[in-house]
């Protein structure tokens, strides 16, 4: 059903997204499917890397190393951004045609009221793609 599943990381937060790659690692297997490992970094020097060269190479390396945990290809994308926190949705939407995603697992919150005002960032990334989109929340599969 799926072929390439995208999955938007963090790489200054694994341990927070930990529950959505367990996901992805199960969902990988059960599909056949690649997983695409997607980043968003600065123009500028960050918590993760100096420079965008320097952060693909260690989400390459974090890909390699989760291909070892579901055995399925793998492949990366990074997103270089002036503003990484303020063009992150955008971002995302853009790199699911780019990278020919048709399934799209990230990590999400608790809904909260805030949320009517301030939409989540997978939320938007829903409504604004045709692949399509599954949310984890906080704790799942424990």
């Amino acid at each position: 059903m799926f072929k390439k599943i995208m999955v938007p990381v963090d790489l200054a937060h694994l341990d927070v997204i930990e529950p959505s790659l367990k996901i992805v690692a199960d969902q990988a297997k059960h599909y056949d499917a690649e997983v695409c490992y997607v980043g968003i970094t600065a123009t500028t020097p960050g918590s993760v890397a100096r420079t965008p060269e320097e952060y693909t190479e260690k989400l390459e390396a974090f890909a390699q190393e989760r291909a070892k945990v579901h055995g399925q290809p793998v492949s990366t994308h990074t997103i270089v951004s002036p503003d990484p926190i303020a063009d992150l949705d955008d971002d995302l939407i853009e790199a699911i045609d780019k990278v020919g995603a048709d399934l799209v697992i990230m990590p999400t919150h608790p809904p909260k009221h805030l949320d009517a005002i301030i939409p989540s960032h997978g939320g938007k990334v829903a409504t604004h793609t045709k692949a399509s989109v599954f949310l984890v929340r906080p704790g799942a599969g424990e």
